[in-house]
């Protein structure tokens, strides 16, 4: 059990120090050691074959169609979308730190217990919250999203002010976030206290340009495509027309697919250089040894998978990611299935660091499995809910009455809707349970999720060279 491991290794070494880093809409099969995508990361590998990866992360789901935003307040608050207030998990409202219906902050817990906490990178939260969180903050973005060269970034101030768009950096994103995180984890090397630096990437997002001396790394006409790289995805799903959909055109085309996972993948090894040399900045001042080092992100995304770019979807591409830990008593080379959710990790390193938990937060990961959740039920608006078994998805679609299942022991690309087919069995019995559990949470969308019953179209694959 990872409770366990760690906090025996607390007692004997000392309070562990703590080093997230964070990406931005990675696939979790986008990583070299976790799936089929044909990017390098060998940095990320490293810390695969390390430590221990949960293979099973998914994001809870948004209330929004920028995913991030919600992610991000749940990573913080180990809290599920559906129990944060709205103004935290949409930044652009006004907040307020002392606000009493604000779950508690992870960071901040750390701070209060001794923890020296250190940011940089896209925070994608109301500022008012930053200055509550960490105590050092550089090279910080406020925003969604904006470009890789010349992004507006802010250092810490002790106001808490952050006005306007901030200072342009003219580093690559991941670059300049690598630069500060290697500051905090030397100026950690003579400090008495432990610490935790926080490394929120902007990359993979769109746009997607990739560091200038990779920007010709991946020809775009050798690029592979997902299985399910259809020309449209195959019925309205309520949500095809945001912006991330807008990126390609309609019908997709496996010349404008290929493209964009030409960059997709750039960008992934810009970012994974830059975490390599965060690592070797932990190993050089000789801190790896105590140090929770963990890599994760917000979410996947469609990339062309059934014909979607975005991450507005409850399909695996989209719904899961990456999630890997190093570090004291965590075993290497280990793999966990147990269904998991991103949120997951705030009980994780809170136990991890002897903290003391807050009321409400889920479990705790364990690196020997055994100990997961049944089933995970993930939400996009009030426009598509699913329930997802060791073995099964279905996923529903309210608005529309459309339902599908998968297999995911046979189909992990879900190419195979079971609904109306011979193999249904499974359909009835995990329809009940998903509107029984959205009942149980006050879901408005349980009533409408329980008359999904017809079975969604298939999609129409895009054509070969076109």
């Amino acid at each position: 059990m990872l409770t366990a491991l760690l906090l025996t290794t607390v007692t004997t070494a000392g309070q562990p120090n703590v080093l997230i880093l964070l990406a931005d809409d990675l696939r979790s099969d986008a990583v070299g050691a976790l799936g089929d995508l044909p990017a390098r990361t060998p940095n990320i590998d490293r810390l695969v074959e390390q430590g221990t990866a949960w293979t099973r992360a998914y994001v809870a789901g948004s209330n929004q169609g920028a995913v991030c935003s919600p992610s991000r307040a749940m990573l913080l608050t180990g809290r599920h979308w559906r129990d944060l207030p709205p103004r935290f998990v949409v930044p652009w409202k006004k907040a307020k730190p002392d606000d009493p219906k604000l779950a508690p902050l992870m960071p901040a817990l750390l701070a209060e217990a001794g923890w020296r906490t250190f940011f940089t990178g896209k925070w994608h939260q109301p500022r008012e919250h930053f200055n509550a969180c960490f105590m050092e903050g550089q090279r910080m973005f406020f925003g969604g999203m904006g470009p890789h060269y010349d992004l507006g970034m802010f250092d810490r101030n002790d106001e808490g002010t952050y006005e306007g768009r901030g200072t342009p950096e003219p580093k690559w994103t991941s670059e300049a976030f690598a630069d500060a995180a290697i500051a905090s984890i030397e100026r950690g090397a003579t400090d008495d206290r432990p610490w935790l630096t926080w490394v929120s990437f902007t990359a993979p997002h769109d746009p997607r340009t990739p560091p200038r001396d990779l920007a010709d790394a991946w020809s775009p006409e050798n690029m592979p495509l997902p299985p399910t790289a259809y020309i449209e995805h195959p019925f309205d799903n309520g949500e095809l027309k945001v912006r991330d959909e807008k990126l390609i055109g309609w019908p997709r085309t496996a010349t404008a697919l290929r493209k964009e996972m030409a960059d997709y993948v750039a960008i992934i090894q810009g970012m994974d250089r830059s975490i390599g040399r965060v690592l070797e900045a932990l190993e050089r001042t000789g801190q790896a040894h105590d140090t929770l080092v963990i890599f994760l992100a917000d979410h996947g995304l469609g990339m062309g998978s059934h014909g979607l770019v975005g991450k507005q979807n409850l399909y695996e591409h989209s719904a899961k990611a990456p999630f890997v830990m190093r570090g004291p008593g965590i075993p290497a080379g280990g793999r966990v299935d147990d269904l998991v959710h991103l949120h997951d990790l705030m009980p994780t390193v809170l136990q991890a660091c002897g903290v003391e938990l807050p009321a409400g937060l889920g479990p705790v990961l364990e690196t020997g499995g055994g100990a997961g959740r049944e089933a995970l039920v993930l939400g996009y608006r009030n426009l598509q809910r699913a329930i997802v078994t060791a073995r099964w998805k279905l996923i529903a679609y309210p608005k529309v009455g459309l339902l599908q299942c998968f297999d995911l022991a046979l189909d992990q690309h879900e190419q195979h809707n079971l609904v109306g087919t011979d193999s249904d069995a499974p359909v009835d019995a995990l329809l009940a349970q998903l509107v029984q559990r959205l009942k149980d949470s006050d879901d408005s969308a349980a009533a409408e999720t329980a008359l999904a019953r017809v079975p969604a179209p298939a999609g129409t694959s895009v054509a070969n060279g076109s």
